[in-house]
């Protein structure tokens, strides 16, 4: 299930269009980082790491529409930010390069 979620946050990382070709080359280098942090996680924490990557593709969806909805990005953000706060002692790593990719999607204007 992880996986699949990840897979589909990839696929529309390539569809984000930005002013600066190196915002995109820095989100999907993150996106390969989540990915290693998420395969870090132990079978206990699962079911928190399934909400955060929920949030995430929610947030990377909003991110990939055409007609942006900004109610929706701060929502889909929101719980993203939410969603990381359970993981900050136990999995400092992954809280850090969500936070990464919360602030790459506001500096590029998602």
């Amino acid at each position: 299930m992880l996986k699949d979620t990840l897979k589909r946050l990839e696929d529309i990382s390539n569809k984000i269009e930005t002013q600066n070709p190196k915002n995109k080359a820095e989100l999907i280098r993150l996106l390969e980082k989540l990915k290693a942090e998420i395969g870090s996680i132990s079978q206990d924490k699962i079911d928190e790491a399934k909400s955060l990557t929920h949030f995430a593709e929610a947030a990377f969806h909003e991110a990939g529409r055409d007609k942006k909805v900004s109610e929706l990005q701060d929502l889909s953000i929101n719980g993203l930010e939410h969603s990381v706060k359970s993981f900050e002692a136990s999995h400092p790593q992954l809280v850090q390069v969500v936070n990464e990719i919360c602030v790459l999607l506001a500096r590029i204007g998602i």
